[in-house]
């Protein structure tokens, strides 16, 4: 017979049976009463065409067919026990697990020193792996389990993702200490006037800020490009260039390269950050842990 015809709890039964030899005392180990043991053994009689157990002098003995059932039952039975058992708790103190983490560069310049010092004190030996997907790859990769969380602006992240706000912030002009643009209030006239530097990324949203700097009439006059806001720093902390940057980017690395920044005067929409996991780990202790620590390192409150 096949295995789909077959009520499985009836093996349960068998297996009792096989260990004690007694109606009664299988019984007693199930929970069950006398007759609800025989009823099922009946049942399972039936089904499989043999009589499973002969009563003896010596209890219930199994028929050969039986003996041989009795190994590979209990093989199967174990198995799913330890398939529904529930899984060990993360203690993150103990943890070797690597997490993936989608954001852009400016995320892993903001998130990562952090969260590897976070870690560090926490978490030694968990591994954290930054990585880069496309707002059409997201879904994907996170019900895939090839992400296990991802931090960022993610304006139209699919409804199947679970998010949670991290924090607001607003877009600031970026140049080195002593750049002329730090003394007096930065009108946009006196913007428009410095050389630029333009981060050419299409990722939305960050998109948003050549739209703006088109509209200003910046972006045609700009001499200088890069792909990646990570560039940005090294190049505005030697010239006289000035960038357009998320805020966090510029409060992280204002002071290792000597910069200085003040709100830009474009006229740009803030910018939210927020943390997006997929419902598959909702309940999943380490991806749990690692929301927490994140929420509690980077989260507004």
């Amino acid at each position: 017979m096949g295995l789909h015809e077959l009520d499985l709890n009836l093996l349960l039964v068998f297996q009792a049976v096989h260990g004690e030899r007694q109606i009664s005392a299988a019984a007693r180990g199930l929970g069950l009463t006398q007759s609800a043991v025989s009823n099922a053994l009946a049942r399972l009689r039936r089904a499989l065409g043999d009589e499973l157990f002969v009563r003896t002098a010596a209890g219930m003995q199994p028929t050969p067919f039986a003996e041989r059932m009795a190994e590979p039952v209990a093989a199967a039975l174990a198995q799913l026990e330890g398939a529904l058992a529930a899984p060990p708790a993360f203690d993150p103190a103990t943890s070797r697990r690597r997490f993936t983490v989608a954001m852009t560069d400016v995320g892993e310049t903001y998130f990562m020193p952090r969260l590897v010092a976070l870690c560090g004190a926490a978490a030694p030996g968990v591994r954290i792996a930054a990585v880069r997907v496309t707002q059409e790859s997201l879904r994907t990769d996170m019900e895939g389990g090839r992400v296990d969380l991802a931090i960022g602006a993610f304006d139209d992240a699919p409804g199947a993702l679970y998010q949670r706000r991290l924090f607001r912030q607003h877009y600031v002009a970026l140049f080195r200490a002593g750049h002329p643009l730090a003394s007096g209030p930065l009108t946009l006239k006196r913007f428009g006037a410095a050389q630029h530097l333009v981060v050419t990324t299409p990722d939305s949203p960050y998109d948003r800020i050549n739209v703006a700097l088109q509209k200003a009439g910046i972006l045609a006059a700009a001499s200088f490009s890069v792909p990646h806001f990570a560039a940005a720093p090294y190049i505005v902390g030697t010239t006289d260039l000035v960038v357009t940057v998320p805020l966090k980017l510029a409060e992280r690395t204002a002071a290792p390269f000597g910069l200085a920044y003040v709100k830009s005067p474009l006229r740009l929409a803030p910018l939210q950050t927020n943390m997006f996991w997929h419902r598959r780990y909702n309940q999943d202790d380490g991806n749990r842990w690692l929301r927490a620590l994140v929420a509690e390192a980077f989260g507004e409150q």
